[in-house]
């Protein structure tokens, strides 16, 4: 089995609905995402041979997911009255809607998924909301 692991980070805010205790209020996190590749075979031809992934290209693809994140408000879809979505958009406040609620677990899981649809091999994604604690979602 081989495998590659990268990491990106993004700074955003949040809060979870329905939850009791100091993080139902909107608070941030400097996050970190840790993404992992596996795969059996190595690249058989051309640039990716004998590699599991291009690095850069693996690289580009998990800060580029970051930086969608990145300084913007992430919110779990149907958890903010629109005029309240209104009201920080038209103060020019970035939101990010998301149809899941926002826990590290989810956005794990998001990025694992997104990373797979791109045609990696993502076997694993670690969401770090402090430096001790992370979320991990292991693909199939």
């Amino acid at each position: 089995m081989y495998g590659l692991k990268t990491e990106a980070s993004f700074d955003s805010a949040h809060f979870l609905a329905d939850y009791h205790g100091k993080c139902e209020n909107l608070h941030g996190h400097r996050w970190r995402v840790v993404a992992y590749l596996r795969t059996d075979e190595l690249g058989a031809a051309g640039t990716e041979r004998d590699m599991v992934c291009d690095f850069g290209v693996f690289k580009r693809a998990v800060r580029a997911l970051a930086e969608e994140f990145d300084h913007t408000f992430l919110v779990e879809g149907g958890t903010l009255r629109p005029e309240t979505v209104a009201a920080l958009e038209g103060e020019g406040f970035s939101l990010t809607v998301l149809p899941f609620r926002t826990t590290a677990e989810n956005l794990a899981r998001h990025f694992c998924e997104r990373l797979r649809a791109q045609g990696m091999p993502c076997s694993q994604v670690d969401v770090y909301e402090t430096p001790l604690n992370c979320a991990t979602y292991l693909a199939d």
